[in-house]
């Protein structure tokens, strides 16, 4: 069985996530779906809220599971026995700090492999943190997020200090 993790702090879940996931699980018969602690980035959701909202997002999508972890990622997939970890590159501009990562992990765990997937062209834009600042400003964000997150975005955008 070839298995993947796509790892992220996904605050929140974009479209372009999910089409991610949709893309790897074209390759892996399995796709763990790590969710970051990461408090040093300033999250705006919870771990928890992250995980239920990715689950809820992706509940029509088979062979995927969700998971939070702490830590290095190299950890948590050799813990698993998950040999591939699966990156997005949507810019040029990615390209560098996302090879800087694959390096260091292969450098960390010699057995676990990055393959870098681009995006569909839609979502080539997108970002969680553009999403949050189009959000903070009373924008529309129901084409960036699925149906489940807009709402829980609006609220949580509403009661930010």
């Amino acid at each position: 069985m070839k298995r993947a993790v796509f790892a992220g702090t996904f605050d929140p879940v974009t479209n372009g996530h999910l089409d991610l996931m949709q893309r790897a699980l074209r390759m892996f018969d399995r796709l763990t779906v790590a969710v970051a602690q990461r408090a040093e980035k300033g999250v705006l959701f919870s771990q928890e809220e992250r995980v239920a909202m990715i689950r809820e997002a992706a509940a029509s999508l088979e062979r995927l599971d969700v998971e939070p972890f702490s830590g290095l990622l190299v950890d948590f997939a050799r813990e698993r026995k998950i040999p591939v970890i699966v990156r997005g590159l949507r810019f040029v501009s990615d390209f560098e700090y996302e090879f800087q990562m694959a390096l260091m992990n292969r450098r960390l765990s010699d057995e676990i492999e990055t393959v870098f997937l681009m995006p569909s062209e839609t979502y080539t834009y997108l970002n969680a943190s553009l999403v949050k600042e189009i959000a903070r400003y009373g924008g529309a964000i129901d084409g960036f997020v699925p149906p489940n997150v807009a709402p829980r975005l609006r609220e949580k955008i509403a009661k930010a200090p």
